[in-house]
């Protein structure tokens, strides 16, 4: 089976997409960094040392610090897909971390999309 093109797609190439998307409906690039801190276990400066570094999205989930055990909570589609049925693990750390930006540019309370 062909590999998808988003492993080896680099997180810094996407990330400003996510941001432009957040900050288009009113939120901002601090709330994107929270949400990727809060599902992978990443400080604020190891983040963008990451983002700097040029990682794949593969490397970039793999080398996490800890992810987030409340991520199984996310539910719903992204792009069709439902998250919870993604079987390949790193797709459906993908899937999540999208499914969460989306829930940002929705207008979700912070606290409803961290799973508090």
């Amino acid at each position: 089976m062909t590999r998808h093109r988003i492993y080896s797609t680099t997180v810094a190439s996407v990330y400003p997409l996510y941001v432009t998307k957040a900050e288009r409906k009113g939120r901002t690039q601090a709330e994107v960094d929270e949400i990727f801190c809060w599902l992978t276990g990443h400080s604020e400066e190891t983040l963008k040392d990451h983002l700097a570094s040029g990682v794949t999205f593969e490397d970039f989930f793999v080398q996490a610090p800890r992810m987030n055990p409340a991520r199984t909570l996310i539910t719903g589609l992204v792009c069709g897909v439902r998250v919870e049925n993604v079987e390949e693990s790193t797709m459906r750390e993908i899937r999540y971390l999208g499914k969460l930006i989306d829930e940002l540019a929705k207008g979700r309370k912070m606290e409803k999309i961290l799973r508090q």
